[in-house]
């Protein structure tokens, strides 16, 4: 399961977006540091509109969309790296994500306290930005120490390693995050062991108040941060945490209908997480019958046999066929039936690569 992580510095709205991306209120809200002292974590269900026509046509009333796990880590400050504020133990609970939702403060309130008195959208991202570039610093050093003694045994693996280390400490030395750094594929693939923070892809969360919302381009916070994700390729979407929160308690054609009074087309939170999937490379495969329309989360360029493989290891050791019909067909068609007929559907062997909207049963044999 995809697993995002919710970071920043303290009282910017990262808890009361995680409520809001969550529908509860387990997490704490509060006006002053530290007020979330564990990580409070929340499966998402992924917003897709294909389900329930998927499942009306095959007569169901189970659907199971795909999900999102969110995780809200405390505020990082300045000196997390060295462990200030309990930051090594936020910083653990970085690694575990796979991607970072970076919460960026944009709005003026005299009632809600900022950690360093006045709100800078471009000073608060640079101090997380160093303070994770720090705690990857530490990681390289350390395992430079480590892999230097392998290569004095002529290890070509460590020789490998230390190369790809060499390329990461200038970076960051620079407080530049280690995925700027140019490496080949096989260098990235070697990077990726080292469990690195500043390797995750980013997104950027600018945070406004509701007022400013329908026109963010007019604040001047959140055109330094879409300045700065631009330069990083990163991607920027503009919330209001606390009107997502508030729209959880009102029925959804309710939060629609104010969205839409507001001039905003569609919920930050749904933008979230589909911008999530994007960053990440994962697309969905779905699956219907009597039981159940159910939605599947896969790597976009994954093998038939490997899609098969997220349902169950049996079906994908057995596997004979997949049987595919994209999803656009299958409701002109109105039935599967009707899209066999039509030659709507085809056979597929293992190394099909999978589409977005795939609609897909497979045949195996265990």
């Amino acid at each position: 399961m995809l697993r995002a992580g919710i970071v920043g510095l303290p009282n910017i709205g990262k808890t009361t977006l995680f409520n809001a991306v969550t529908a509860q209120t387990s997490g704490v809200t509060a006006n002053y540091a530290f007020s979330t002292s564990k990580p409070n974590v929340g499966v998402v269900t992924v917003p897709d509109e294909r389900l329930a026509p998927l499942a009306k046509i095959v007569k169901t009333s189970v659907i199971v969309p795909a999900t999102v796990e969110f995780v809200d880590i405390a505020g990082l400050v300045r000196g997390s790296s060295k462990g200030e504020g309990m930051g090594n133990q936020f910083l653990a609970s970085i690694r575990e994500t796979d991607t970072m939702i970076h919460v960026v403060r944009c709005f003026e309130d005299e009632n809600i306290v900022h950690v360093d008195d006045t709100v800078d959208a471009r000073r608060d991202i640079e101090t997380i930005q160093i303070e994770l570039a720090l705690a990857d610093l530490a990681t390289v050093e350390r395992r430079r120490e480590r892999v230097q003694k392998g290569t004095k045994g002529g290890d070509k693996n460590a020789k490998a390693e230390l190369e790809v280390l060499e390329k990461l400490h200038p970076a960051l030395e620079e407080f530049l995050p280690a995925k700027s750094v140019s490496l080949t594929d096989e260098e990235r693939a070697i990077a990726r062991n080292f469990f690195l923070l500043t390797m995750k892809p980013t997104i950027y969360a600018a945070n406004v108040m509701e007022a400013t919302l329908a026109a963010p381009e007019d604040n001047e916070q959140v055109r330094a941060i879409r300045a700065i994700a631009e330069s990083e390729g990163a991607e920027c979407l503009v919330i209001c945490a606390q009107l997502e929160a508030d729209l959880v308690g009102l029925a959804p054609e309710e939060g629609r209908e104010y969205l839409e009074s507001l001039g905003v087309k569609s919920s930050g939170v749904d933008q979230l997480i589909q911008s999530a999937y994007r960053v990440l490379g994962l697309m969905s495969f779905l699956t219907a019958g009597e039981k159940e329309a159910r939605a599947w989360t896969i790597p976009q360029g994954s093998r038939a046999q490997d899609a098969a493989g997220a349902i169950h290891s049996d079906i994908a050791r057995g596997f004979i066929r997949a049987e595919i019909v994209s999803y656009d067909a299958l409701l002109r068609a109105g039935s599967y039936a009707a899209a066999k007929e039509q030659g709507l559907t085809r056979l597929e062997g293992k190394d099909y690569i999978m589409q977005e909207g795939d609609v897909v049963n497979f045949r195996f044999n265990v």
